[in-house]
C-alpha cells in the first residue's frame, strides 16, 4: 500500500493486534515488488497485508514471493492488484469490501431522503432569496411519504441501502441479474427490469459494478425514461452514467443529481455541474474515510488471525465472483 495508507489504517491499537499475530515489519511499505531491497523480505513473505496503492501481483512479482499463501487486502474492491496467478498458486484472498459498504450505504440513504425532501431546491432557493419563504411552496409535492426507491444492483452496498431503508415508509425496488426474485423480495425490495426501475422511481440509487456490460448503464435515451423531478444518485463508478446526457438532463433542471464518482473521475474545471442548483458533487467520499478506515483495518487483522488459527476468511474473494463484482 501507500505509505500515507499505512498510517491512516494503523493506530497504536491496531499496530498491537499486528503484533500479536504475526512477525511484521510495520515500517515496511513495499511499492514496487521488482524493488532489490525488499528481495530477502518478500522472499519469506507468507502473507501480504495490502490496501489502496498496492501493486499487480503479477507472475513475476509472485515469482519474488514463493512462500506467499494469503493476501488480507484492508480495503474494498481487489481488482486493481489480485491477478489470475494468485487464483492459479491458489493463494487465498480476503477483502474488506463488506464493512467498507456500510459508510456507502449510510451516504446513499441520507442523499436518499435529503433527495425526498427536496433540500436542494429548497436549499437554492433560501440562498437566493435570503429571506423568509414558505416551505410548502419550496417542498412542493416533495417528502418520504411513499416514495420510490429504485436500487441498482443487489451489491453488498445495494443490500445495505434496502435493509437501511426498511424503517421509512416507502417503495424500494431493485435490479439486478444476478437476484433471484424470491430473494429481493425477502430482501423487501420488489424486483424488476431496469427500465421499469427507471421509470417507477423517484430516487435512483446506483450500486452496480463497473464491467464492459454497465458501462453507461445510464444512457441518454434510459436517463430519458426517469420522472421529471427525479433524482439519480451514483457512489458506484462514474462509467456506470453518460456523464454528456446527465449533464444535459441537469442543465435543462429535469431531473436532480447527487454524484460521488463522475466521468471522468475529477472534472473538467468548467463542467456546469460545479454550479448547478440542482446537482451536489462530493469527491469520492462516500466509502471509508476518517475514523471509519479503523473498522477495515480491524477486520483485516480479524482476518488475519482467522488465517493464524487455520480457519477459513470469514470474507474470502473468489475468483468466479470477480467477473460480476466490484
Amino acid at each position: 500500500m501507500e505509505a500515507p495508507v499505512r498510517d491512516a489504517l494503523f493506530d497504536q491499537e491496531a499496530y498491537a493486534r499486528l503484533a500479536e499475530v504475526a512477525d511484521a515489519d510495520p515500517s515496511l511499505v513495499v511499492r514496487d515488488f521488482a524493488d532489490p531491497a525488499h528481495t530477502a523480505r518478500l522472499a519469506g513473505a507468507e502473507v501480504l497485508f495490502s490496501g489502496w496503492g498496492c501493486p499487480q501481483l503479477t507472475a513475476a512479482a509472485l515469482d519474488r514471493m514463493p512462500e506467499l499463501r494469503a493476501v488480507v487486502h484492508a480495503a474494498g474492491s481487489v481488482k486493481h492488484h489480485i491477478t489470475d496467478a494468485c487464483w492459479e498458486r491458489g493463494i487465498v484472498v480476503s477483502s474488506a469490501a463488506g464493512v467498507n459498504a456500510l459508510p456507502v450505504a449510510e451516504y446513499t440513504v441520507s442523499a436518499i431522503l435529503f433527495a425526498g425532501k427536496r433540500v436542494l431546491p429548497a436549499a437554492a432557493a433560501y440562498r437566493t432569496k435570503r429571506a423568509w419563504i414558505s416551505p410548502i411552496d419550496v417542498i412542493g409535492t416533495g417528502g418520504n411519504f411513499r416514495r420510490t426507491v429504485g436500487v441498482v444492483g443487489a451489491s453488498r452496498i445495494g443490500r445495505r441501502v434496502i435493509e437501511l431503508l426498511r424503517p421509512f415508509d416507502l417503495r424500494v425496488l431493485v435490479h439486478d441479474p444476478y437476484l433471484d426474485p424470491a430473494e429481493a423480495r425477502a430482501l423487501g425490495a420488489e424486483p424488476v427490469s431496469l427500465d421499469t426501475l427507471a421509470l417507477s422511481s423517484d430516487v435512483v440509487t446506483v450500486h452496480a459494478p463497473e464491467l464492459p456490460e454497465t458501462r453507461h448503464l445510464f444512457d441518454r435515451a434510459r436517463l430519458a425514461l426517469l420522472r421529471d423531478g427525479a433524482t439519480l444518485v451514483n457512489t458506484a463508478r462514474g462509467s456506470l452514467v453518460d456523464t454528456d446526457a446527465l449533464t444535459d438532463e441537469l442543465v435543462a433542471g429535469r431531473l436532480q443529481a447527487v454524484l460521488d464518482v463522475t466521468d471522468p473521475e475529477i472534472l473538467p474545471a468548467d463542467s456546469p455541474l460545479f454550479d448547478l442548483e440542482n446537482c451536489l458533487l462530493t469527491p469520492h467520499i462516500a466509502g471509508s474515510l476518517g475514523n471509519e478506515l479503523g473498522r477495515m483495518t480491524h477486520h483485516a487483522l480479524d482476518e488475519l488471525e482467522r488465517y493464524a488459527a487455520g480457519l477459513p476468511f470469514a470474507d474470502p474473494v473468489r475468483a468466479e465472483a470477480l467477473a460480476h463484482s466490484a
